[in-house]
């Protein structure tokens, strides 16, 4: 018989999330998830009815793969530093999409950048400071799973920064991001955006899963009650954010898969590299990618 210390311990906020479907969501919300196929889009205002056809997404991540790789020997070769930002609304597929990108490049040189909560002394330093410590030297890719924009959407709606500590985070913002970009940093700043609905049934198959259990956490759970708080934040942070030194490209990620497709073509053609082929890149599906004015559609 296994002792009580060998027993697992139980994942934290498993059954939360079926918790606020039951007694919190919006009937609409809640209608809308109960009544969907597997491969259903919620969100009515999205292009498209459903997923993305398998084999074209097959075929098109090869050619998309191959791209990336001459990409990442071209920044090697040549010396060049890659920042790719990627932000976007919790279970927008932010994970995922770095994920695809980086899995077939050189991690010495194409890394992630996934940082924790702040500690205490980094919450006295400058700001800017502990993410200027993971950025790029000469040949290499910064893969950022999100970043100072921490400050404008998240620290905002829960709180955990002063109006005062934005106003100057908006003031400093420009000019960090243009010295970066001209120091020869080329930066790229992607946005994932998904609906109410097909959030929720993220994060519902999240906890049925005990392989991806681990990814819930405090502010997944009680940023589920959140919802309007955070779009007015995504809006007056990508408003205010978006200069024409480092532009956001917006995804809307409801099909996990077209966002995919739309993230690693808009990191290819923001680099030029040897090899470089606009057919198999493709167009960009301009549906579900373009700047923030895409979310009003």
């Amino acid at each position: 018989m296994a002792s009580r210390k060998d027993a697992p311990h139980p994942m934290p906020y498993v059954g939360e999330i079926t918790k606020f479907l039951e007694n919190d969501a919006p009937k609409e919300i809640r209608k809308a998830i109960e009544q969907a196929g597997k491969d259903d889009i919620l969100n009515p205002t999205y292009p498209y009815d459903g997923e993305i056809d398998k084999d074209e997404y097959k075929d098109r991540m090869e050619q998309l793969q191959v791209q990336l790789v001459r990409m990442m020997h071209d920044v090697v070769v040549t010396g060049k530093r890659v920042v790719v930002v990627f932000e976007g609304r919790d279970a927008a597929g932010k994970g995922g999409t770095i994920e695809r990108v980086r899995e077939n490049l050189n991690p010495r040189s194409a890394y992630i950048v996934a940082l924790p909560k702040p500690t205490d002394r980094e919450s006295r330093q400058w700001y800017f400071q502990r993410y200027v410590d993971w950025l790029p030297a000469d040949g290499e890719i910064a893969l950022f799973d999100r970043s100072w924009y921490n400050r404008g959407v998240v620290e905002r709606v829960f709180g955990f920064s002063s109006e005062q500590d934005r106003k100057l985070f908006f003031k400093q913002l420009p000019h960090f991001e243009e010295m970066l970009v001209s120091d020869d940093t080329i930066l790229i700043k992607l946005w994932l955006n998904v609906g109410r609905a097909e959030q929720l049934r993220r994060f519902l198959d999240r906890e049925k899963d005990p392989l991806k259990q681990w990814k819930l956490s405090s502010i997944d759970v009680d940023g589920l009650a959140k919802w309007d708080e955070y779009t007015e934040a995504i809006q007056d942070m990508l408003k205010r954010s978006h200069i024409d030194t480092a532009p956001w490209t917006v995804i809307r990620s409801d099909d996990k898969k077209r966002a995919r497709i739309a993230a690693i073509q808009t990191i290819l053609n923001a680099v030029d590299y040897a090899g470089k082929d606009p057919d198999a890149i493709g167009k960009i599906d301009e549906n579900i990618a373009g700047g923030p004015d895409i979310l009003t559609r």
